[in-house]
């Protein structure tokens, strides 16, 4: 491997990817909250069907943050000791 592929990110490149992964991060709590009010509007409308699968795809949703933020959390906290 050549010594650029070892060089760790700038903290300019480091910024842009990390406000890259927030803003995904963002985008997917707005798509549950959207999920969350489609899914009581056909829960109260009498549509029972798509309570189980709307749960399921909340579920991955929430997988998903926690997963990207406990990943951004661990790159913080290795950047910090490296300082």
């Amino acid at each position: 491997m050549s010594a650029s592929a070892k060089r760790p990110f700038s903290r300019d490149q480091r910024t842009i990817i990390v406000h890259g992964m927030l803003v995904f991060v963002l985008i997917v709590v707005i798509l549950q909250l959207w999920l969350l009010t489609a899914t009581m509007n056909a829960w109260l409308g009498g549509d029972d069907a798509v309570v189980w699968p709307a749960a399921a795809v909340s579920v991955c949703g929430f997988a998903l943050n926690a997963g990207l933020l406990a990943y951004l959390g661990r790159l913080e906290r290795t950047r910090r000791l490296g300082e």
